[in-house]
């Protein structure tokens, strides 16, 4: 339970120690969205993120009046696509492009999980989906990337590091007349958690 105590520490940090609460992030599995067809899937995307995130704007603005608390971002997460890729096949643009229709159908500022997590090696989908990247950001405004290329388990992937550097560089030029916001809204790590709410490399881990 929220005491009064609480309450007041709170708008204390807000009011004198300068405290922002920048963002809120809803984390949404993808994985039944995984079908063969990659029209289908898509469509089953598009269908379940604007039914599950159609208030988060709102309830992000109305926690905001509420309690005093700034919220400057609303966004979402989503299951790495790569994963998606690797059953469905296809362009893997076509999931970026939905994830944008989806942002926008629903208004928030940033989506991430245009990801793959390779520390372990590219499985199907993955080398797909991180070659597409710099299209995917360049036909995208709330659309975010991330790759994890190692962890302190299983080492760094090596292979992996050299092509996202090629996918960086080729981000930016592609966004040349956009201040070169491809390579921003890109996250290249090591030890990525299990669910990372941090945009740009955020991503709903499968567990």
């Amino acid at each position: 339970m929220i005491n009064v105590h609480d309450i007041l520490e709170t708008i204390k940090m807000i009011d004198e120690e300068y405290l922002d609460v920048r963002t809120i992030t809803m984390g949404i599995s993808l994985l039944d969205c995984c079908v063969s067809d990659i029209d289908r899937s898509c469509e089953k995307i598009y269908n379940k993120i604007t039914r599950l995130a159609k208030d988060l704007v709102k309830t992000g603005e109305d926690i905001s009046r509420e309690y005093g608390i700034p919220i400057i971002n609303k966004r979402i997460s989503v299951t790495p696509i790569a994963m998606l890729v690797a059953a469905s096949g296809g362009d893997p643009v076509k999931y970026a492009l939905t994830l944008e229709k989806c942002a926008q159908a629903v208004g928030v500022n940033f989506i991430g999980g245009y990801s793959a997590l390779v520390q372990k090696g590219c499985a199907a989908g993955d080398r797909e989906l991180m070659e597409s990247i710099p299209r995917a950001l360049a036909q995208t405004e709330h659309v975010c990337a991330s790759v994890n290329v190692g962890s302190t388990k299983a080492g760094i992937n090596m292979n992996a590091v050299e092509l996202m550097g090629r996918m960086v560089k080729e981000a930016a030029e592609l966004t040349k007349d956009n201040n070169c916001i491809g390579a921003a809204k890109l996250v290249v790590f090591c030890n990525a958690p299990e669910d990372n709410p941090f945009m740009a490399g955020a991503f709903h881990g499968v567990g």
